[in-house]
């Protein structure tokens, strides 16, 4: 897996942020050894994430990522961004479309991130991320809080 995005400069501050700001954006590469490495992190061995034969007869495109691998990948861009994971005070998605992964090469998933809503007494920005993979939507309504400065 490999998660790319803008570099940040300096920790950002509450006070330079508006709601609908693009904070950042990045992608976020699966790859099948990618899943192999999740599977045995999570225990999670369904066939569907290693079985190409098994994944197309249960109707799906091929192997798919395992969504709480693309979940907790993509949250890496807004990590990137403010530069402390501390500072993830709450996560949540929903997961709408699966990420077929290719048996060589990479599924590249994109994340945008903009302020979503601003909490200056708690010192927090709720961070919503658009997640796609070929155009269509692979996670909704996903909202990242975290505290800043």
């Amino acid at each position: 897996m490999t998660v790319t995005g803008q570099t940040p400069g300096q920790r950002p501050s509450l006070d330079d942020l508006a709601v609908g700001d693009v904070v950042t954006t990045g992608t976020v590469e699966l790859e099948r050894a990618s899943l192999v490495r999740y599977a045995g992190a999570s225990g999670d061995l369904n066939p569907i994430h290693w079985d190409e034969s098994f994944a197309t007869e249960v109707g799906l495109p091929g192997v798919i990522a395992h969504g709480m691998l693309t979940m907790g990948s993509v949250v890496g861009v807004v990590v990137d961004w403010v530069g402390d994971p501390g500072a993830v005070v709450k996560y949540g998605t929903r997961f709408t479309k699966p990420v077929p992964v290719p048996p060589r090469g990479a599924a590249t998933v994109e994340v945008s991130a903009a302020v979503g809503a601003l909490d200056p007494e708690a010192g927090t920005a709720r961070i919503d991320l658009t997640v796609s993979h070929d155009g269509a939507k692979v996670l909704g309504r996903t909202q990242v809080v975290v505290r800043l400065s």
